[in-house]
């Protein structure tokens, strides 16, 4: 169980390290990796972390920290990685220590050096509260606490230069290696074998700078190679010496061979290298065409660039399921951003990068309601941590309007893919930068009224409909005052009001309005008419409404809101006895949310897959169910959004299991379930079971 990245390629060397790590991760909850830029912390981390992943019942969690720019940002990376998507108004640090809790779990976080305050108050957080927690750091830096271990990392070892065992050494099967990657067919010959060896004291062992100069190979032999770096680096020019200060860290074999990379690329690519320094995560060719071009640097050039950045190794280059992507090194990033600080070009750049994601999601907006749905929703989790860095820079420059603009625009990220906390924190505080009323601040309103009815906080999503009315009053757009409603109607059914959410979505005409800003409302609106009218006891009006969302969404081919329009219709059949007929619109439910990994959508129609099958007589298999939506409600936060109509079908559906099969039995399943890991809980609640013995169904229950 986790989520440890694919191990790319095998470790050279460092098996007194990795038995190190295990050792010390036996005897102490935190273990620190330290050691300078470039040095291999990360790899060793992954594959230690692998190596011990058995050993933790609850599994070993990547949490990636590079894109993290802010601290405040620390818990929701936190979160992010784990199986965690808390929809609750607690702070997050507070949601993720009670989640690690009763579990016994690693925790990796990479890239620690730039976040050590906040990382040192999180670990000393989190250990206090989760005693069976262990946490495994890559940093350049010690976190500082008491309770930590450290091991620094050495560069590999490198051979005397008349060693005969010398193809044998770590650090010249390392260059070795990189380079037959580079030149296919290289390999160490005694004509070059002295020539490798001093390659690789020459830029001291270290891996990063190894890996480096391997790339360079493809263009000249080690002699040469050997040559010019001894001519034009063995004393650092002031260009060098500035990253230097900059960075005192930096090992000079490490900025030796960055700034050879560096000099050796071509003005173009130095440009695009420089440039590519603002993205975060990863990216893909076409944001770099829109970041990088301009006068300078033309768009049709880039995929070029990126190519030749790929071969000297400044750049990986990933296959993933939203397509090519790209991703640049810390270190390497972090000379680029020195470079673009020092030709005054970072903060237009910066604007650059801002400007095309906020494109990007005003995009994604505008076509979420339609086939392209589960692409989007592929293209901006690839990107959430550009779209997370774009946030910040606009909350960093105090642009209100654009991110009321970017916030607002990304609220199906929010509230459709799992990020409904992260999106109440950058919306608040878009909404206290940017008060002026407009479209922009109406929108975010939107995003925040959703992302807080998700939450189950009707209090602050009844507040925020009311302001949501007030500033889309005047507006001519039918689709505005849909959205009005829904907010109200959805604030007064989560809790319990279900008479007076009747009311407010009855002003929600029976077609959808001509297309404007707000067109997943209809969708929505309609739906809860449907949920409300179950709670009133009117199952056939309620069937009515939601075959109709269910036809609408087809017709504009629409999946996410067709899966709330199939849970309700399965909520109906259930009201009229009709059991079989509502399992088949519950799965057809949770296959339509599985794609988006919508937690709350998931969690829900596994409580009522549950009923269906207590109904059908099958009441271990309720139990099972309860226990798989049980897990995943813990990953939310408050069970069932605190609405009292759900919290009271689960348990009547529990009491009804327990009288069918006794406490013991119940219990057993339950756990079975509670046990299962998500991907495996959603696949069995999608299974069709077989019927159970005619003299176990019970009548339809009271």
């Amino acid at each position: 169980m986790g989520n440890l990245p694919v191990q790319r390629g095998r470790l050279i060397g460092r098996r007194p390290e990795l038995a190190q790590v295990a050792r010390l991760l036996r005897r102490s909850r935190l273990v620190t990796v330290t050691g300078v830029g470039g040095v291999g912390k990360t790899r060793l981390a992954q594959h230690a972390a692998a190596e011990v992943q058995p050993h933790f019942a609850d599994g070993a969690w990547w949490v990636e920290l590079s894109p993290v720019s802010q601290g405040p940002g620390l818990p929701y990376a936190i979160a992010e990685a784990l199986p965690l998507t808390d929809q609750t108004t607690r702070p997050m640090l507070e949601v993720v220590a009670e989640y690690l809790a009763c579990r016994e779990a690693l925790l990796v976080w990479d890239t620690c050096e730039h976040l050590v305050a906040d990382c040192r108050e999180a670990a000393a957080t989190l250990l206090t509260v989760a005693p069976r927690l262990r946490i495994l750091v890559t940093s350049r830096r010690p976190l500082g606490l008491p309770a930590e271990d450290t091991i620094t990392l050495d560069p590999l070892p490198v051979p005397e230069a008349d060693d005969a065992a010398a193809e044998d050494n770590d650090a010249v099967q390392l260059l070795a290696e990189r380079a037959a990657a580079a030149v296919p067919g290289f390999t160490v010959t005694p004509a070059n074998r002295s020539e490798l060896v001093a390659l690789c004291r020459r830029l001291e062992g270290l891996p990063l700078a190894i890996e480096l100069a391997a790339a360079r190979l493809r263009e000249m032999p080690p002699a040469e190679l050997n040559r010019r770096l001894d001519d034009r680096y063995a004393v650092l020019g002031e260009t060098e010496q500035a990253v230097h200060d900059a960075y005192p860290p930096w090992h000079q074999a490490l900025r030796t061979a960055i700034g050879w990379s560096h000099q050796q690329c071509t003005p173009a690519e130095r440009l695009a290298w420089a440039r590519l320094s603002v993205f975060a995560g990863t990216f893909d060719t076409d944001s770099a065409c829109r970041v990088l071009a301009d006068e300078h640097l033309s768009a049709q050039d880039v995929p070029r660039l990126l190519a030749a950045l790929v071969q000297d190794s400044i750049l990986e280059w990933t296959p993933t399921g939203a397509g090519e992507r790209y991703r640049m090194l810390d270190t390497l990033r972090e000379f680029g951003a020195f470079w673009l600080r020092g030709l005054g070009e970072e903060r237009a750049v910066r604007r650059r990068h801002r400007d095309h994601y906020l494109a990007l999601a005003h995009a994604a907006d505008a076509a979420w309601v339609g086939p392209e749905q589960v692409a989007w929703y592929d293209r901006t989790v690839a990107d959430h941590a550009n779209l997370r860095t774009a946030l910040d820079f606009c909350l960093a420059e105090e642009d209100g309007h654009s991110a009321l603009e970017l916030g607002g625009a990304l609220w199906f990220f929010w509230s459709a893919c799992g990020f409904v906390r992260e999106g109440r924190h950058y919306l608040d505080q878009a909404l206290d930068l940017g008060p002026a009323p407009g479209p922009a601040r109406a929108k975010t309103l939107w995003a925040c009224g959703l992302a807080a009815i998700a939450q189950g906080d009707a209090e602050a999503s009844l507040r925020l409909a009311g302001l949501f009315r007030e500033t889309v009053a005047g507006e001519s757009d039918g689709t505005a005052q849909v959205a009005a409603a829904y907010l109200e109607g959805a604030s007064l059914t989560i809790s319990g009001h279900q008479t007076q959410a009747a009311e407010a979505l009855d002003a929600v005409p029976h077609a959808p309005p001509r297309r404007g800003r707000y067109d997943m409302a209809w969708f929505v609106a309609r739906a809860t008419r449907a949920f409300v009218h179950v709670h009133l006891g009117q199952f056939a009006d309620a069937l009515a409404v939601a075959e109709d969302v269910c036809t609408q969404c087809v017709r504009r081919e629409e999946t996410w809101a067709r899966a709330w329009g199939d849970y309700t219709r399965a909520l109906a059949a259930l009201g009229l006895g009709r059991t079989e007929e509502a399992a088949a619109h519950a799965r057809a439910a949770l296959d339509g949310k599985r794609p988006f990994h919508d937690s709350l959508g998931i969690a829900m129609t596994i409580d009522l897959l549950a009923s269906t099958a207590v109904a059908s007589g099958c009441a271990e298999r309720a139990a099972r169910l309860l226990g798989i939506a049980e897990r995943i409600w813990h990953t939310i936060g408050t069970p069932q959004m605190g609405s009292p109509e759900l919290v009271a079908a689960r348990s009547a559906c529990e009491a009804q299991a327990r009288r069918l099969i006794g406490d013991d039995a119940y219990r057993t399943a339950f756990r079975s379930g509670y046990a299962t890991a998500p991907a495996a809980g959603i696949a069995y609640a999608l299974s069709v079971p077989d019927p159970p013995h005619p003299a176990t169904v019970p009548g339809r229950p009271g």
